[in-house]
């Protein structure tokens, strides 16, 4: 990861040069400045709670595995009222880095340079050049994809001009990320 990208409240960067052979465990429990970002970051009302506890790994020759779990209590706006709506996240991480000159890296191109994607595959490593990655970044990732786009309070329903209801519709693309996140 390149740290002159915009950096995560929930930032952990960790040196796989020093990376010990069983591994660094890396606790990451967001205090109020960190949780009103985060907040601020996905749109929501407030994080109530946050709390990612990962193990940096090495990985194959060269590369870094990063797996654990994000847990957090959240409070959104409900679509139909923007009542408070109180939600849990407790989501599975997994990723898996690799430096940017590793030939296992460039292995999802074709001779075009094109990236090939198997949605039903394992994600692809991400790259990163120097000695850091940011383990936090990759927590507050896992946590966004886990945030309810469309959060609604108990009982709330969007008035319509007939007997049907009206239901916020998913897009294609918005399925296929769903099913891929609990994949995760």
């Amino acid at each position: 990861m390149k740290f002159n990208e915009t950096r995560s409240p929930v930032s952990f960067p960790v040196n796989i040069a020093r990376l010990p052979q069983k591994g660094m465990a890396v606790v990451v429990d967001a205090d109020a400045a960190q949780r009103a970002a985060l907040a601020e970051a996905h749109d929501l009302v407030s994080v109530e709670r946050y709390k990612a506890d990962l193990l940096v790994t090495k990985w194959k020759r060269n590369g870094v595995k990063v797996s654990g779990r994000v847990q957090a209590r959240i409070t959104q706006a409900c679509i139909v009222t923007l009542d408070p709506v109180e939600a849990t996240i407790d989501e599975d991480i997994e990723g898996v880095y690799l430096p940017e000159d590793s030939k296992l890296a460039r292995q999802g191109f074709n001779a075009a340079g094109e990236i090939l994607l198997d949605a039903d595959g394992p994600d692809s490593p991400e790259t990163f050049t120097g000695d850091t990655i940011d383990a936090g970044a990759l927590a507050e990732e896992f946590f966004g994809l886990a945030i309810d786009p469309y959060p609604r309070k108990t009982g709330a329903a969007v008035a319509s001009s007939g007997d049907d209801d009206i239901e916020p519709i998913e897009s294609e693309f918005q399925k296929k990320l769903r099913l891929i996140s609990k994949k995760l």
